[in-house]
């Protein structure tokens, strides 16, 4: 066989390793080129063509990169908040998001006031992952202002909205165009005035998704957003209406039936869900967790006084809260730790745990023909893990990130 082609670029097989494919670890090996994972046969058999690099596995678990799809800021940056530097948070981020193993992800901005917007989410849509720009930006997740002021969390209570005015109301706050060109999806309460009748006209308008969160929502509510077209509850348990068994608010739809039930963030840092919740979550609806962060700034920082939006937050020992309150404001956990987390605490099977920050967020956003998986034609962003689901190497377009061709700043 020959080692060169005019078809194409350098082929990579990662050998000696277990892959993650159709809800499976097995004995298997991983082609890429230009960027893709490719179908060897093709090689093979028309080119009759050898791998031109070979990646020994080491006996490891090749997973696809994990997608984070609910985080405020990491390193020192807000993205809220670091409006006049909003590029250079994007892209200290999202380098350093990668070099845990996190090689897309959405970034997240707390409810803001409408100039907040028109100053960051131009900056916070698609762009591709590389070892030179770091983890792909999927697009924002933009959570709020439209949430109740009863279920704000860490929200600023002078930014909360109503949508009376349907449309228009969003368009006011956001602009609908930039909801189209940088918006993954929107988190909104769906008790508040104007938010149900909006949900299937906001999705028609914009082609964004829409998530339940920050919801003081009986059961009845969150079932009519679902109906609507919301297909996602923000971290699951966390600033919404708690469970009761003759009304059991937003988290009943996990027990739903005759419908699709909808995907749901859980932050699995033993902080803001007690292990026993996650495993009554997970069993509820196994398909639908998607492992979140929902970090800060303080993320991968020493302890201190930290900003998120415009409020100033305490970090102590992965332990965070509005400051002089009890308010829990986010967190500072990884999402590689999120998924060792996840096991511990259900049970899960490896399988399950890796698709829940794979997979499934892939899915929710509606992307598995290109993340989440590690099937013909998807991007190559690809992580090898040990059987501790520990991180070993981690590859985005195909090529390895490094310490030495990844660098990245915090912010002082």
């Amino acid at each position: 066989m020959t080692t060169s082609s005019s078809s194409g670029g350098i082929i990579t097989q990662f050998y000696n390793c277990v892959v993650l494919k159709d809800h499976r670890l097995v004995d298997d090996y991983v082609y890429v080129q230009d960027g893709k994972i490719i179908d060897p046969a093709k090689m093979f058999f028309d080119e009759r063509r050898a791998p031109d690099v070979r990646i020994d596995c080491g006996g490891g678990i090749v997973a696809p990169g994990y997608i984070d799809v609910q985080i405020n800021g990491a390193f020192g940056y807000d993205f809220s908040n670091d409006t006049d530097i909003i590029d250079e948070a994007v892209d200290n981020v999202s380098k350093g998001l990668l070099m845990q193993g996190c090689t897309a992800y959405c970034p997240t901005t707390v409810s803001s006031r409408p100039e907040v917007y028109k100053q960051v989410l131009d900056h916070l849509g698609p762009r591709a992952g590389s070892v030179e720009r770091g983890a792909e930006v999927l697009g924002a997740h933009v959570e709020g202002p439209f949430i109740s002021p009863q279920k704000k969390g860490a929200h600023e209570l002078a930014t909360l909205r109503t949508a009376e005015g349907g449309l228009e109301a969003f368009d006011e706050c956001y602009g609908l165009d930039r909801l189209r060109r940088n918006v993954a999806y929107v988190t909104m309460a769906p008790e508040v005035s104007g938010v149900l009748e909006s949900i299937p006209r906001l999705i028609a308008a914009t082609g964004i998704r829409i998530a339940a969160g920050h919801s003081n929502a009986t059961t009845a509510e969150a079932t009519q957003a679902l109906a609507g077209g919301a297909s996602m509850i923000t971290h699951l348990f966390n600033a919404m209406h708690p469970f009761h068994q003759r009304d059991p608010g937003v988290i009943g739809l996990l027990g739903a039936s005759g419908t699709t039930r909808p995907f749901y963030g859980i932050i699995c840092d033993g902080v803001h869900v007690h292990p026993h919740s996650v495993m009554i979550a997970y069993r509820a609806h196994p398909d639908g967790a998607c492992l979140v962060t929902d970090a800060m700034a303080a993320q991968s920082l020493p302890n201190g006084v930290y900003k998120l939006g415009e409020m100033d937050v305490d970090v102590h020992d992965g332990n965070v809260y509005i400051q002089g309150t009890n308010t829990i404001a986010g967190a500072v956990i990884t999402l590689a730790e999120c998924v060792r987390n996840f096991a511990r605490f259900t049970g899960a099977s490896k399988v399950e745990a890796l698709e829940s920050a794979t997979l499934h967020p892939a899915q929710m956003l509606g992307i598995t023909g290109r993340k989440g998986v590690l099937a013909h034609g998807a991007d190559a962003d690809i992580i090898v893990l040990d059987h501790e689901l520990n991180v070993q190497r981690i590859f985005v377009a195909g090529k390895e990130a490094t310490r030495e061709n990844v660098v990245y700043k915090n912010k002082l």
